[in-house]
């Protein structure tokens, strides 16, 4: 097994993983997904994650790292998008591709990691804790943008 930056080729098996994530996400017939896809591929910063086992993709994750000021011009890492193969799940893989991730992140010099879920399976959240995030040091908000209504 090895996590190793996506490549042009992976995108088929990524999407495959973020429609396990995100099975409501509609199917974009457009290429705008692959069009973005290969915008962070090419984008300083932004990295992409596959983890392969047997030459298949069976995981990804989505590390961040933003260029920061303060925290003597530290950086941080935001990670995003940690998908497990469904039939892979509770193998310790996620725990696997975390550490690699974090890894990664600190050898980037930065100071913290951070993430989101939407889950609220305590599950979910036990492997986060298990993986060394915690829920208490900040809190976290989010906005979205605001649903409009189509005019005829």
């Amino acid at each position: 097994m090895s996590l190793r930056a996506a490549e042009p080729g992976d995108f088929d098996a990524v999407m495959r993983l973020y429609r396990q994530l995100q099975p409501d996400d509609p199917i974009l017939e457009d290429g705008q997904d692959r069009a973005v896809f290969d915008q962070i591929l090419a984008t300083e910063h932004l990295t992409l994650l596959v983890y392969e086992q047997d030459g298949e993709v069976v995981g990804t994750i989505y590390l961040n790292v933003i260029p920061n000021i303060s925290r003597r011009a530290s950086p941080y890492a935001v990670i995003e998008n940690v998908v497990v193969d469904e039939a892979l799940r509770g193998t310790g893989l996620g725990k696997a591709m975390m550490s690699e991730t974090l890894e990664l992140a600190w050898s980037h010099g930065c100071y913290k990691a951070m993430l989101q879920t939407g889950s609220k399976r305590e599950a979910t959240h036990a492997y986060y804790r298990s993986t060394g995030f915690n829920s208490t040091e900040k809190t976290g908000y989010l906005a979205r943008l605001p649903s409009r209504s189509k005019r005829v």
